[in-house]
């Protein structure tokens, strides 16, 4: 009897609390739309940038393209929720006079959450470049290295070639996939050449990480490249 009514208490609770986050989901005073649409853009922001910048320290945790693709669809998907679809659906609900319309609009929050979750899962599989090369940045070792810099330029051929434009700061230059070194250069331009069977494949596509080292083979920076589908 004990284990039933504790069991009927969290149930409650359970409820109690949907009812709540409910009623401020709905909530469609000017002031609230903003509030709500503000915390969501500021939070995504966060979620989208940190993961991206914990992704380039640890590639290998290819987990987080879906925190990153949940912040970056959020950042448009919650302020066009709460400034567009709420108000659309609650004045569709007093005035539908099409029982297609008014269902939709009673349905519209799971019709809402299941759209939004299968846009993540979508961007977090196949994780699109624009995401993962505008967010994926070179990281310079203690921040201390203001004159650090250069462009890393690759062609992918047969053969993988690339090299430092501009390169500043450097003492040498090293190509790491899977956690393995597969070329290394030691002076400017920092050329490097290597096969395409050298690149480990990632969830992503085969990707490889140019690294800016000094003389004591510090990571300076780091760049991350993923490689094409050969052309013809």
């Amino acid at each position: 009897m004990t284990d039933t009514k504790q069991s009927k208490t969290i149930a409650g609770y359970i409820k109690q609390a949907w009812r709540d986050l409910l009623s401020i989901y709905y909530t469609n005073t000017p002031a609230w739309r903003w509030m709500k649409s503000g915390a969501l853009f500021f939070m995504a922001f966060f979620l989208w940038t940190g993961s991206s910048v914990l992704l380039s320290v640890k590639p290998g945790w290819t987990f987080l393209h879906y925190s990153m693709a949940y912040g970056f669809v959020l950042i448009l998907w919650g302020p066009l929720t709460h400034l567009v679809i709420v108000p659309l659906t609650i004045r569709l609900r007093r005035t539908a006079k099409h029982p297609l319309v008014r269902k939709t609009a009673i349905n519209s929050g799971r019709l809402n959450i299941t759209v939004f979750l299968l846009l993540v899962v979508l961007v977090g599989t196949f994780a699109p470049g624009t995401i993962m090369l505008g967010f994926s940045p070179s990281d310079g070792g203690d921040g201390g290295e203001p004159n650090v810099g250069g462009d890393v330029v690759c062609e992918f051929n047969d053969a993988i070639s690339c090299h430092v434009e501009d390169a500043q700061g450097i003492d040498h230059v090293v190509v790491v996939s899977g956690g393995e070194v597969i070329a290394t250069a030691d002076e400017p331009p920092f050329e490097v050449e290597f096969d395409r069977d050298d690149v480990a494949e990632t969830r992503t596509g085969p990707e490889f990480q140019v690294q800016f080292r000094d003389e004591n083979d510090k990571i300076l920076r780091r760049f991350i490249r993923t490689v094409p589908e050969p052309s013809g």
